[in-house]
């Protein structure tokens, strides 16, 4: 820490906070906000999330007694000042950074994080696990799982919810309702838990029955709870959390100390054989005034000046993949109005924000939800709409079922931008996209292309809006472009078709995707060694281009792939092709060039690409040890 602090000092684990009374409790929470608020303007990160919760988090751990009692708190957005509380305080300035925190929770990080989230809408489900298996142990740790109003818009949620009213096994949900997800909830559960909140009469009524109850023997409790559950029922027309086997406490002010103790003591205390919902109402980006004012730009933040709100702005002039993308759906719209965008609750992330201002009717953003988003784009593929699913990589592993259900074997023509492809930096390996050429791939009825720079990608979207007999993706990096011309919008590529970047001798570089300039840098390190190799830009996984494989396979000793991707993909399905017409029966050497087999933590980008052995000087060495040379290169750090 960069600050010394009356309270926060005394602070290393919760149960040092057990020591402090409920007014110290209030002054550690603003000591726990403002060394987020400096520690995130150092590093960056997700801040509005983490500002929204922290004396929800100081309740928690007060009220817990956290290792043994299991807190799991959903995405992990907001898991910073629990980071602050439980050890790990010293190295809050590490967050996001190569060796140092991860961003999220992390189960190799700390035994006070048991379960690892980085995807929504996980809390309930895996809290639910460890509070049966503490159940068949006869174990009576207590289990909280924190989710919030956005996440529990996912199918997910609501499948664990439903098995957790059934199980009549105790578990805490924490619903941390602040009305605002990374952006706008959408979806009839904002609207419900709206209606909750204006209930005030219930809420009064409610307190009325309370203090009469008060004034009677305890032998009237079990009627008094009676009671209360008909009191729920009339006024509020019924709840979904009761109907589902819930007991639902709430709304109460998730900012207000004295409120959030006695409900969290009776939540730990009560024999109740069955989950409890405690609707916790809170406002993201709490005690920062940029980070309350904003929609959704504190969500995620890059460095940034704490007493301007200013972030850091990239220095670089060229366009992001993203806009990119954007910008040449919505120059394709104006044109085709069949064409409509899609996004699981990330419209900024995706550039589908852009989409929507151009085209409010056209552009729909369905929540947490990538199963529902693929399905959804599938039924408007089959009334003659052009649908572009823009989802991360990452998240569309969510959805992969529906794709190849719904989507593949019916061959509906849905077009899924993928955003994220390959490795992303500090986001790390919950966030990586490392699976999607593979699991694309291998589906039949699908074209699967990779842009290796911003003018490949208009390129391809271009040629996707002419695909309407089978679905197509088109992947890439997050990121800026490596700043070429853009090519207009009728530009498009031959289906299958990859091109030839470079003409040289004896060895072939075939790349798929955004790797391609750390290709080009390799070459120029081989030249120097006498080495010039062909290099094609292959442009599709599927359908490959057989008969420029066929050529270059004939033409040369060496054949090597590279792709930003798992076993597979791009380099398998080469490999497959070359042993089915015996081409590796000759001469031809072979290699691929994937990402390795585990999975890398966050870093620089640069430097995750390091380790995964696919930048210049990787790429260069690859060659030279297949080839038997004794050169060896030296590594720039």
């Amino acid at each position: 820490m960069n600050k010394n602090y009356k309270y926060l000092d005394k602070i290393n684990f919760p149960s040092d906070l057990k020591k402090l009374n409920r007014s110290e409790l209030k002054l550690l929470s603003e000591e726990v906000r403002e060394e987020m608020i400096n520690a995130v303007s150092e590093t960056g990160g997700h801040l509005g999330a983490g500002l929204g919760v922290v004396e929800l988090t100081v309740a928690l751990h007060y009220v817990f007694e956290t290792p043994n009692d299991k807190l799991i708190w959903d995405v992990g957005h907001q898991a910073y000042p629990h980071k602050i509380l439980t050890g790990r305080k010293e190295k809050i300035r590490t967050l996001r950074k190569g060796q140092g925190l991860s961003g999220f929770t992390k189960r190799s990080e700390s035994e006070y994080d048991p379960f690892g989230a980085a995807h929504s809408s996980t809390s309930i489900s895996s809290g639910l696990g460890i509070a049966i298996a503490n159940k068949l142990s006869k174990k009576s740790n207590n289990v909280v799982s924190v989710i919030g109003d956005g996440a529990i818009s996912a199918g997910m949620a609501y499948e664990a919810m439903n098995n957790a009213g059934a199980s009549k096994t105790k578990i805490i949900v924490i619903l941390n309702d602040n009305d605002m997800s990374i952006a706008k909830p959408v979806g009839a559960m904002r609207s419900y838990l709206a209606k909750i909140l204006s209930g005030k009469i219930y809420f009064s009524l409610r307190e009325t029955i309370k203090l009469i109850i008060s004034a009677f023997s305890k032998r009237f409790s079990k009627k008094a709870g009676k009671a209360e559950d008909f009191l729920r029922s009339a006024v509020t027309g019924g709840t979904l959390f009761n109907s589902m086997g819930f007991y639902y406490v709430g709304p109460i002010d998730g900012h207000d100390i004295d409120a959030l103790l006695p409900v969290l003591q009776n939540a730990r205390d009560v024999n109740y054989q069955g989950p409890i919902m405690i609707h916790v109402k809170t406002k993201k980006g709490k005690g920062y005034s940029f980070a309350e004012k904003s929609d959704d730009k504190y969500h995620g933040v890059s460095k940034f000046n704490v007493n301007t709100g200013q972030q850091e702005k990239s220095k670089s002039t060229k366009p992001s993949y993203t806009k990119v993308f954007a910008n040449t759906l919505v120059e394709h719209a104006k044109k085709d109005s069949k064409i409509v965008g899609i996004t699981a609750a990330m419209p900024s992330g995706t550039g589908m924000d852009i989409f929507g201002k151009n085209f409010p009717n056209r552009m729909f953003d369905v929540g947490i939800a990538e199963q529902h988003a693929v399905t959804f784009a599938a039924g408007l593929a089959t009334e003659g709409y052009k649908p572009y699913a823009a989802i991360y990589s990452t998240f569309l592993q969510r959805a992969y079922d529906q794709v190849v259900h719904d989507v593949a074997i019916q061959s509906l023509p849905v077009r899924f931008a993928i955003d994220r492809a390959g490795l992303v930096g500090a986001d790390g390996p919950t966030h990586a996209g490392s699976f999607d050429i593979t699991y694309l791939s291998t589906l039949p009825n699908f074209v699967v292309m990779a842009a290796s720079d911003e003018a490949e990608l208009v390129k391809m979207i271009n040629t996707s809006t002419d695909i309407n007999d089978r679905p197509c993706a088109f992947r890439y990096p997050r990121g800026n472009g490596i700043g070429v011309d853009l090519p207009s919008i009728d530009e498009k590529l031959k289906i299958g078709k990859g091109r030839i970047v470079q003409e040289g001798k004896k060895i072939a570089i075939l790349n798929f995707g955004a790797r391609l300039n750390e290709t080009l840098e390799a070459s120029k390190i081989l030249e120097k060694k006498g080495i010039k190799p062909t290099i094609i830009d292959a442009r599709f996984a599927k359908p490959l281009d057989e008969n420029l494989i066929w050529q270059v396979a004939n033409d040369h000793e060496l054949l090597l792939t590279l792709e930003e991707g798992s076993i597979g993909g791009f380099g398998s399905h080469i490999s497959q092709f070359l042993s089915d017409r015996s081409l590796l029966d000759n001469n031809l050497k072979f290699r691929s060039m994937i990402f390795p087999d585990k999975f890398i933590d966050q870093d620089k980008p640069e430097e995750m690409y390091k380790i995964a052995g696919m930048d210049s000087i990787s790429i260069a060495e690859k060659i030279l040890n297949t080839l038997n040379s004794k050169i060896v290169l030296k590594k720039t750090n």
